[in-house]
This record gives structure tokens, C-alpha cells and sequence, in this order.
């Protein structure tokens, strides 16, 4: 596995993450799926050492995150929400400050998904809309030949037609080696591309597996991916 997160707990006063557990495999595209408030974003700030849990263990290359952030960090690519910092510098003077930080740093990578994204250089972020910012963490996340990328709600905010480019990067993204893993609530997103399913409900994680065990496992005859998540929040599959 390149990234190992071993029974994490977070504890607050209306809300726990209660012994979260999987794993992420390079070449893999992995889909965090759970409705809002579930504990996606959570777990992914645990996962960056954003958020200290109160147990647990998150290694990624075979070591633990804690004590070893910042070599770990110049090696995977992560986005956590739009880009709030620097809202009146131009754009291209926040990718000359992000770039410093990464020897890894691919300019031919930068200028692909500048075009793919239709991001200006001489815009600065307020002039953005939410979408547009979201491609331009994006955008700053895939330049440095990530080796796995962590992504919550990527797809928040974007078309329909923005969302299927974004998707099929992924998929050339994994053909590269490369872990990619995203939370969503749009359970079409985790249909079109994600190879492994990771479902979390109520700060739990119901199940972590390839997609097509999940089918087996939880889906009934003639139900749609959609159908089989809606019906396990619903609660009755546990009946």
C-alpha cells in the first residue's frame, strides 16, 4: 500500500470518527463516498496532519506522516476546498510562490492543465468564480508530478462537461502510477472512474474495497451504484 490509514479516531463534542481503516494502492482511483457531514473532510485532514486525531496511524510511503510532513507533502498533491490565500495576487504570481516549494515541479504539467482549465495568469482568485477556483487548486496540485493525490469534493462546484475532463485525467493519472483519491457525494463521479470504493457513514467506514466486490456485496438485482448507497443510508441493508 502507498498510503496506510490504520484506526483513526477524532473525538468531538457532537461528531467522532470511531476507527477508520484502509488503504491506497498506486494506479489506483479510489472514491471517498459519503453524504455531507459524514466525515469525509475530516479524515482527509487527518490524513494531512491538518487535524491531530486522538489514535490512530497515517503512513504513506511506508512512514508515518507525523515527523516526516514536509518530505512527504513535496511528493503528493492536495486540495482541500478553493483557493483562499493571495485572493488579489494575479495567478501567475502564486504559481511563481508555489513552485519554489517543489523540486518536482513540472512546468510542461503546469501549462497542459493551465489550457485544459482555461485558468488566466492575469486574473487574480477573487476574480475567479467558485468553480475557477477550484480548478486552480486543482491546477497547483497536479504540476508537481504528484505520486498521490488527495482531493476532497473536487468535483463541487464544476459543469457537468468540467467534471468529465477532470475525471478522465484521473484515469490518465492512473495509468502513470499514480494514487488517486477523491470524496464525493456525487455518486456518478464514483461510477465513471473509481477502480476501489471507500464508504464512510456517520463517522464510520462501512466498507473499503474494489468497486466491483462492493457491487457483489451490497448491491441487489437491478440496482444501480446510486440505488445501493441511497438504500445502505437509508439503513436498510443493515436491517
Amino acid at each position: 500500500m502507498i498510503v496506510e490509514v490504520q484506526g483513526i479516531v477524532k473525538k468531538y463534542p457532537s461528531f467522532e470518527l470511531a476507527d477508520i481503516s484502509f488503504g491506497l494502492e498506486g494506479g489506483r482511483i479510489a472514491g471517498f463516498i459519503g453524504r455531507n457531514g459524514a466525515g469525509k473532510t475530516t479524515t482527509i485532514k487527518a490524513m494531512l496532519n491538518l487535524i491531530h486525531p486522538d489514535s490512530g496511524l497515517v503512513q504513506f510511503f511506508g512512514c508515518p506522516i507525523a515527523g516526516n510532513e514536509t518530505g512527504i507533502k513535496k511528493r503528493i498533491g492536495y486540495s482541500t476546498g478553493t483557493v483562499s490565500w493571495y485572493p488579489r495576487r494575479k495567478i501567475r504570481d502564486i504559481v511563481g510562490i508555489v513552485k519554489c516549494f517543489y523540486e518536482t515541479w513540472d512546468d510542461a504539467a503546469y501549462h497542459r492543465y493551465q489550457e485544459l482549465f482555461s485558468i488566466d495568469e492575469a486574473k487574480t482568485p477573487l476574480e475567479l468564480s467558485e468553480g475557477m477556483k477550484v480548478k486552480l487548486n486543482l491546477l497547483l496540485a497536479l504540476s508537481h508530478r504528484s505520486e498521490v493525490l488527495i482531493l476532497d469534493e473536487p468535483t463541487s462546484g464544476l459543469d457537468p462537461f468540467s467534471r468529465n475532463e477532470l475525471l478522465e485525467i484521473f484515469k490518465t493519472l492512473k495509468s502513470d502510477g499514480v494514487a488517486v483519491f477523491f470524496s464525493t457525494h456525487i455518486i456518478s463521479d464514483i461510477d465513471k472512474c473509481a477502480d476501489d470504493i471507500i464508504y464512510i457513514s456517520n463517522g464510520r467506514i462501512v466498507a473499503a474495497m474494489p468497486r466491483a466486490d462492493f457491487i457483489g456485496q451490497y448491491s441487489r438485482d437491478g440496482e444501480t451504484l446510486e440505488d445501493t448507497i441511497l438504500r445502505l443510508e437509508g439503513g436498510a441493508a443493515y436491517a
